[in-house]
């Protein structure tokens, strides 16, 4: 049965509702009075009744309030276009392991050869019939004071030079092994991260010093990464946790999982998230240490651990192949795309190739855990990230299938955001969308 639109009574404020109905059944349903001001009866209507426009009007408000913490939240900068390096244009081989900026030069180490990029092209690529220790490059330093290379190889360490290669294996030097991941300089010093422990070479004397289970709290000697921080030295330990070296005091301080669970994180923030540590990195502007885990990423700001796993928060995957932090932001290299957190914001924002054919996918996870999809013309070479460095405000991304070049273009930066707000308004979502996280 049709109703009449409800109507105000003739007080000079809004009374009881009054509906053209014939009188309500017996049931309850209603209660009818007499009306001083008009010649009908009106209705009192039930307070559920009566109550129910206002609950979707706070329903409503409750909405909006929620997108707009959203959206009041710091605009995070985007990389907004990928150049990528590969076979087809002078890679020698596809899998990328690591990648270093030296000033307007860049170096990438890959599974056959050294490659130098300058001028956007493969300027030279270095291979051992060039003087190279080893085809398979897992790790690049620079020495800052002399623009002299130094590289980590899966046949010892070189260490280029004016051009020339000068190797050191484990049966011609002091190196501990022959298997090589991290490197790094220090001053005078060069620390390697090998499979056996670490090792330190004074270039100044040319002596060599040695670290193990033998003489330091190594739970294996495993080493992946290295990361210097001022007077400490720090390395990754896969299965040994994170260590700690104080150069100037000559100690050791092991960071290890305490709940000391291999398959599951049972205590979140009460230390290292897990034991099986692939990778380091030191940020000067915040001294925070951060280490990559293959089951999530932890950072230690000197007195709490600060843990994410992928399943409460923006973090593409847990199993991470390195970090990288500067400012607020931390990067972490994962097998599902580049995550990068604002920690000031809990903003994420993660990189990985799109469904479509050469097209890109921005995935912003917003503190309050909603996600927004944005849509770039290009994309990261693959997935697969296994390390990355910085360029100005661009990144270097070392991947499983090339070397990308990320590059942020402010002006395209405010196309995407403004393409997700039109689509929005017009219900309408080609190039990103916004809907709750898991």
């Amino acid at each position: 049965m049709g109703t009449a639109p409800l109507t105000p009574t003739t007080s000079k404020t809004w009374g009881p509702l009054r509906l053209a109905v014939p009188p309500l059944p017996l049931g309850g349903e209603g209660r009818r009075i007499l009306n001083p001001h008009a010649g009908s009866p009106t209705y009192h209507l039930p307070s559920t009744v009566y109550r129910f426009p206002h609950f979707c009007l706070l329903v409503f408000a409750f909405c909006i309030l929620t997108c707009s913490i959203s959206l009041a939240a710091p605009r995070p900068h985007l990389i907004t276009r990928w150049e990528n390096y590969t076979i087809a244009n002078g890679m020698p081989d596809a899998k990328v392991f690591c990648v270093t900026v030296d000033g307007p030069r860049v170096w990438a180490g890959t599974e056959n050869g050294l490659v130098l990029i300058q001028n956007g092209k493969v300027a030279k690529v270095y291979l051992p019939a060039d003087g190279l220790a080893h085809r398979a490059v897992m790790g690049i330093a620079v020495d800052r004071s002399t623009d002299d290379l130094w590289i980590a190889t899966f046949g010892g360490i070189s260490h280029f030079s004016g051009g020339h290669f000068e190797n050191f294996t484990n049966l011609t030097s002091g190196l501990l092994n022959d298997i090589c991941y991290g490197i790094a300089v220090v001053d005078r010093s060069v620390w390697v991260a090998t499979t056996a422990g670490v090792s330190r070479y004074n270039t100044l004397s040319g002596e060599w010093s040695s670290w193990s289970e033998k003489n330091a709290p190594f739970h294996e000697p495993w080493a992946y990464g290295i990361a210097p921080a001022g007077n400490k030295m720090y390395f990754a330990i896969w299965g040994g946790g994170l260590l700690e070296y104080d150069v100037q005091g000559n100690y050791w301080k092991p960071y290890t999982d305490p709940d000391e669970e291999m398959e599951i994180v049972l205590f979140k923030n009460q230390g290292l998230i897990h034991i099986i540590v692939s990778n380091v990195a030191w940020n000067p502007d915040t001294r925070m240490i951060w280490a990559s885990t293959y089951f999530g990423l932890s950072g230690y700001d000197g007195r709490n651990w600060h843990n994410y796993l992928s399943k409460d928060s923006g973090l593409a995957s847990d199993f991470i192949n390195a970090p990288k932090s500067r400012r607020n932001e931390v990067w972490a290299c994962t097998d599902k795309g580049l995550s990068m957190l604002d920690y000031t914001t809990n903003t994420w924002v993660t990189y990985r190739p799109g469904k479509q054919k050469g097209q890109g996918e921005i995935e912003i996870t917003w503190p309050d855990g909603r996600k927004q999809k944005l849509t770039t013309d290009t994309a990261l070479a693959h997935n697969y990230i296994l390390n990355m460095d910085f360029q100005g405000e661009d990144i270097w991304v070392a991947t499983a299938l090339g070397l990308s070049h990320g590059i942020r273009d402010s002006e395209k930066e405010i196309q995407l955001y403004a393409s997700f707000t039109n689509s929005q308004r017009i219900g309408n979502n080609p190039t990103g969308r916004f809907q709750k996280g898991n």
